[in-house]
C-alpha cells in the first residue's frame, strides 16, 4: 500500500498552526452567494456542520478544519470546477465560540473540448435514439457538468432499453479531464445490438374469462418492442380498477432465437365490493347522507355495478350504472343508467327521471369522447292555482343523442400550473323522434393554469352555452343554463343568478344562453403547500343578448396542496345584491 495520502495529511496537520480547543459556533461559505447549486452542496459535503455546539479537542479541531477544505475543494469538482481557491478561517470570541469560514474562488471552470458520443449498430440509425444524440449535454465548449453529464448518459442508456436494444452496451465510456488546460475530452459510445420485437403476451389470473384481457393488447406480435406500449396496457388496466396489483415485464431472458420477447402480465385482484357513506350539508339542499356500492366486476366478463343515493332534506338523487367494457377500437365502457332526481328549493321545484345508454372513448392520451342516446321525463313548477292554492305543474318528455368530450393537457393533474383543459357537449331532441320540442344545445367550457414563480399559478376560466329551440317552455330546467355557485359565478348560490319568475315565488327558470369568466391568482408561502387567493368572477345566464345583466362576485381564499390534490376554502360577494351578503365553498381536486 502506498501511505503518501497518509503522510500527506500528517504533513499538512504539523503545518497547521496549534489550536486551542473550542466550540464551533457556526459554519458560513462565503464567495458562493451567486451560484446556489454549488452553494448548497459545499455546504451538504462539510462534515464540520455536524459539530456545530459540540467542544472540540485540540486535534479534533485541527483535523476537521483541515477536512473543510479538502470537502469543499471535491464538492465543486461535479460542476466543473477542478482548481478552486479555498481558504478556512476560524476566528473565535473571549469564550473560546469558533465560528469556521470557508472562502471559495471557484476559479476557471473545466470546459468540454472533445466530444465523441455515438451508436454504433441498429441503433445508429433509429431516429428517437439520433434526437437523443443531438440533445446531449454538455456540448463542446459548456462547462462540464457531472450531473448533466451523467444524466444524458443515463438517459440514452433507458432509452436504448425501452425500445427494445436489450443487448445495448459501452464501446466506450470515458472522460478524461486535463486540469492543466480546464479541458475534458468525452468518448462515450454504444453498441446498441439488434432490436427485439414484441413476443406473445401472458396474463396470469384467475377470474375472468381467458381472452377478455387480450382485447387490452393494441400491438402485433413480431412488431417492435418499446416501453410505451406496455406503458399503455398498464393504464388501460388500471382504469379497468379490478386489480390491487399489476406487474409487467419483459422477459428479455426467454427471447425467442429471432428476437421477440415475451410479455408477462400477472394480476391481482383487487376487492371486489366497495362501499362508501357520508354526511353533507349545503345552504339549499340542506343535511343530507350518502351511500354508495360499487361492484368492480360482476361477473368473469369484466361487468361493473354502480349504485349511489345521496338524500338531503331538499334534494335527493339516485343513481344506478351498469357498465360493459368495451376494449375494442377505443378503451372506454358502455353504459346503461337510470337516475331519479327531486329538488325543492328556494330556487327550483322540480323532479326528474331519465335513462341512459352510452359508450366512451379514449380518442387520444389528452381526449375522452362520450356518446349518449337519453331519454327524459321531467316535471316543474313555479306557479301557483290562485283557486286551490296547488302547485300547477308542467310535464315535458325528452328523447334525445349527445355527445360529449374532455381534454385535459396539464403538467399535473393533481396540482396543474401549465396547460389547459376543455370540456364540450352538444345535443339535440326533435319533434319527429319523440321529443316535446326541437331543441339543439351546446355548451363549452375550459380552465387555462399559467405557473408563476417558483410556485404561485394564475388560473382563468371561461364558460359558454347556448340553446336553440321551437319551445322554450316545454325546455325543462336540467337542459337550461343557471349562473353562481364555486364552479360557475362566486358570491351568489348555486342556481342564483339567471331568470327568474315574478315575486314572491321568485323561482329560478333558468335562460337560453350562458356565460361566465374567472380570474384567479394563488400565492403559495415560501413555495409550500399552503397559500391564499384572490379571484373575480362575472357572467349570466340570459334569455336574449339584450336581457344580459353582468353580475360580478370577488373573493378571497384559503389554499392547501394535499397530497391527494388541491382542497380550497372560498369566501365571496357578490357585487349586484346577491340572496346572501356573504357566500362560503369548499372544493376539492383540480378543478380541471
Amino acid at each position: 500500500m502506498r501511505p503518501r495520502p497518509i503522510l500527506a495529511l500528517l504533513l499538512a496537520l504539523v503545518a497547521l498552526p496549534a489550536l486551542a480547543r473550542g466550540t464551533i459556533e457556526r459554519v458560513e461559505i462565503r464567495g458562493l452567494e451567486d451560484q446556489p447549486a454549488l452553494l448548497n452542496n459545499v455546504r451538504l459535503a462539510l462534515s464540520v456542520n455536524d459539530e456545530i455546539g459540540k467542544r472540540q479537542g485540540e486535534s479534533r479541531l485541527e483535523f476537521l478544519l483541515l477536512n473543510a477544505e479538502r470537502e469543499a475543494r471535491q464538492a465543486l469538482e461535479p460542476f466543473g470546477y477542478y482548481s478552486p481557491t479555498i481558504t478556512v478561517d476560524s476566528p473565535r470570541d473571549a469564550e473560546d465560540r469558533i465560528t469556521v469560514i470557508v472562502t471559495v474562488e471557484p476559479g476557471e471552470p473545466v470546459r468540454v473540448r472533445e466530444s465523441n458520443v455515438a451508436i454504433v449498430g441498429p441503433g445508429g440509425e433509429d431516429q428517437y435514439l439520433a434526437r437523443d444524440l443531438e440533445a446531449f449535454r454538455p456540448r463542446q465548449g459548456d462547462a462540464f457538468d457531472h450531473g448533466t453529464y451523467e444524466a444524458s448518459r443515463d438517459g440514452i442508456s433507458r432509452r436504448l432499453t425501452e425500445r427494445g436494444y436489450f443487448d445495448a452496451d459501452f464501446m466506450e465510456r470515458e472522460v478524461r479531464v486535463t486540469r492543466a488546460d480546464f479541458a475534458a475530452d468525452i468518448d462515450l459510445v454504444w453498441d446498441s445490438g439488434f432490436r427485439y420485437d414484441m413476443g406473445p403476451t401472458t396474463f396470469h389470473q384467475d377470474f375472468f374469462r381467458p381472452g377478455l384481457l387480450d382485447k387490452l393488447v393494441t400491438w402485433e406480435e413480431g412488431s417492435y418492442f418499446h416501453q410505451g406500449k406496455l406503458d399503455r396496457l398498464r393504464q388501460s388496466l388500471v382504469k379497468l380498477d379490478y386489480f390491487s396489483a399489476i406487474d409487467i415485464q419483459p422477459l428479455t431472458d426467454q427471447a425467442t432465437d429471432d428476437l421477440r420477447v415475451p410479455i408477462d402480465v400477472t394480476l391481482a385482484l383487487a376487492k371486489r365490493t366497495v362501499y362508501t357513506a357520508g354526511v353533507s350539508y349545503g345552504t339549499e339542499s340542506g343535511m343530507g347522507v350518502r351511500f354508495g356500492m360499487e361492484r368492480r366486476y360482476v361477473n368473469d366478463r369484466g361487468h361493473k355495478l354502480v349504485t349511489d343515493v345521496d338524500y338531503a332534506q331538499n334534494r335527493k338523487n339516485l343513481l344506478v350504472q351498469y357498465r360493459i367494457p368495451a376494449f375494442a377500437w377505443l378503451d372506454g365502457w358502455y353504459t346503461g343508467a337510470f337516475s331519479a332526481y327531486d329538488e325543492q328549493t328556494d330556487y327550483i321545484d322540480f323532479r326528474n327521471v331519465r335513462l341512459l345508454a352510452s359508450r366512451s372513448g379514449e380518442l387520444t392520451d389528452r381526449w375522452t369522447a362520450t356518446g349518449s342516446l337519453i331519454a327524459l321525463r321531467e316535471r316543474w313548477s313555479y306557479d301557483m292555482d290562485a283557486d286551490t292554492g296547488q302547485r300547477l305543474y308542467t310535464y315535458s318528455t325528452l328523447f334525445y343523442p349527445e355527445v360529449t368530450g374532455s381534454y385535459i393537457g396539464v403538467d399535473n393533474r393533481l396540482f396543474p400550473r401549465h396547460g389547459l383543459s376543455l370540456n364540450l357537449a352538444t345535443r339535440a331532441g326533435s319533434e319527429a323522434l319523440g321529443s316535446d320540442t326541437n331543441f339543439l344545445q351546446g355548451w363549452a367550457s375550459g380552465t387555462w393554469f399559467q405557473g408563476v414563480g417558483e410556485a404561485d399559478r394564475l388560473i382563468v376560466r371561461g364558460e359558454a352555452g347556448a340553446t336553440w329551440t321551437s319551445d322554450l317552455v316545454a325546455m325543462p330546467p336540467s337542459l337550461r343554463f343557471f349562473a353562481g355557485g364555486d364552479r360557475s359565478i362566486r358570491g351568489y348560490a348555486w342556481r342564483e343568478v339567471g331568470p327568474r319568475t315574478p315575486p314572491p315565488d321568485n323561482f329560478a327558470i333558468g335562460g337560453r344562453y350562458v356565460v361566465t369568466g374567472s380570474v384567479e391568482y394563488e400565492h403559495y408561502f415560501n413555495a409550500g403547500p399552503w397559500g391564499m387567493a384572490g379571484f373575480v368572477d362575472a357572467g349570466d345566464a340570459f334569455d336574449s343578448p339584450s336581457e344580459f345583466d353582468l353580475r360580478v362576485g370577488v373573493g378571497v381564499g384559503a389554499r392547501w396542496r394535499s397530497p391527494i390534490g388541491g382542497v380550497r376554502i372560498d369566501i365571496a360577494h357578490g357585487l349586484d345584491d346577491p340572496d346572501s351578503s356573504f357566500q362560503i365553498y369548499l372544493s376539492l381536486g383540480a378543478n380541471l
